[in-house]
């Protein structure tokens, strides 16, 4: 997986960071299948403790057609990061066309039971480009 962040974006003292990845032996374009792992890593740069409690993704391919992806939690937990907690998952996603974005946010409540939008910033799923051969 990708170290460096394809986005990276501070709401409210947290912290989204997302880079994506092509894996081809889980593709298929011959039918149309491209499908890609995501990398999140979120974390609390302020002091007050937030708990994830929902998610909304909004998943663009190359043609325009969207994809809206609502719900509680992340892979099954609900993440509640103190202050300079981390907290990273690895999913999937799968599109007809080669290339596509995501982005979105996250749902999180406080412990006064207030909540906010974290942004997930725009990051693109895009398989490596082919090997460039110069000759002479």
């Amino acid at each position: 997986m990708n170290s460096t962040p394809h986005s990276d974006v501070v709401t409210d003292a947290i912290r989204i960071q997302a880079a994506a990845q092509y894996l081809p032996q889980e593709s298929d374009p011959a039918v149309d299948r491209y499908v890609f792992a995501y990398k999140i890593t979120m974390t609390n740069v302020g002091s007050r403790r937030a708990r994830l409690v929902a998610r909304h993704w909004i998943i663009l391919d190359s043609e325009g057609r969207r994809e809206d992806v609502k719900g509680p939690g992340v892979v099954g937990e609900y993440p509640s990061l103190t202050a300079r907690d981390s907290y990273s998952y690895i999913s999937y996603c799968s599109l007809k066309t080669e290339w596509g974005t995501m982005e979105g946010s996250y749902t999180f409540e406080r412990e006064d039971g207030s909540t906010f939008e974290a942004a997930i910033g725009r990051f693109f799923l895009v398989p490596p480009p082919a090997p460039v051969s110069v000759a002479r």
